[in-house]
């Protein structure tokens, strides 16, 4: 199944299935509660146009939203353009941080332009994009299926805070983009799809789900060590090989009104518009 969430005439969010170029509402309160018996009431109202629909992101507020580091070609790249080998450690075990499920986008969101410092007069120098896989848990802690996630970054802030060692935070806070759709793994189950990074039509990254270097089950067993992961949680892949700007090392970070696509075979196109850059 193909499911989203979106604005019906009332500007609620309400959970429906995509059958072709149709949604049909599903007699659920969310997404989230749909998955959690994977039941809902039979249809009551009439199909909708997918085209005159309004799509948010498939969980608009996740419990959690857990980002892994799970591509290697993404970590040698980026590690060796800061001068630094991968950690042996790299390989015993999948790792992630928590990023903020309060600064979710869907499809067609504007991304708001983060800011170098608090009451700071400068928008920050290196936005980046990054191109990956969100798995998202269903009932039983099991992937209920799969959507596209683009974990914003701010280089900048980010080099700020990486030395002191606790990861990424301000750098990562601002801004993750979830969607267009989920698509359940009956129909996709996350082992291999083309991933292209697009920005204003110009083809950027490309790589394959398939080159993932830890399989979705060693994701989910480490996110649930010690902890019960909730139906709507959000675990993203990491940054496929080449998914990210800071990987190129060319300088070519993203700008005001920028158009940035994310596509991945088998669940769709996310396309975002990076916003203005706010007064100070």
């Amino acid at each position: 199944m193909r499911l989203c969430t979106y604005r019906d005439g009332r500007g609620r969010l309400r959970p429906g299935r995509v059958l072709g170029s149709q949604i049909e509402p599903l007699q659920a309160d969310s997404l989230v509660d749909f998955l959690a018996s994977r039941a809902a009431d039979p249809p009551t109202e009439a199909p909708l146009a997918l085209a005159d629909v309004e799509l948010a992101a498939p969980i608009p507020e996740p419990p959690a939203i857990r980002d892994f580091y799970a591509f290697e070609e993404h970590v040698v790249t980026a590690r060796r353009n800061r001068g630094v080998q991968v950690p042996p450690e790299w390989y015993d075990q999948p790792v992630f941080y928590f990023t903020n499920p309060a600064a979710v986008y869907g499809p067609g969101d504007t991304i708001p332009f983060p800011r170098a410092a608090p009451g700071g007069d400068r928008p920050v120098a290196k936005l980046d994009y990054e191109l990956e896989v969100a798995a998202v848990i269903g009932a039983a802690g099991r992937i209920a299926g799969f959507t596209i996630m683009n974990d914003w970054s701010a280089r900048d802030l980010q080099a700020q805070e990486v030395p002191v060692g606790l990861g990424p935070a301000k750098g990562k806070d601002f801004a993750t983009s979830l969607g267009p759709v989920l698509v359940t793994v009956d129909e996709f189950d996350g082992r291999q799809g083309a991933m292209v990074a697009r920005v204003n039509g110009e083809e950027r990254s490309r790589g394959n789900l398939a080159d993932i270097y830890f399989d979705w089950d060693a994701i989910v067993a480490r996110a649930a060590l010690n902890t019960t992961l909730r139906v709507g949680d959000v675990i993203g892949s990491g940054t496929v090989g080449s998914g990210c700007i800071l990987e190129h090392g060319d300088d070519r970070w993203l700008a005001e009104g920028d158009v940035v696509e994310l596509e991945i075979e088998g669940i769709g196109v996310l396309r975002n518009t990076v916003g203005a850059q706010a007064a100070p």
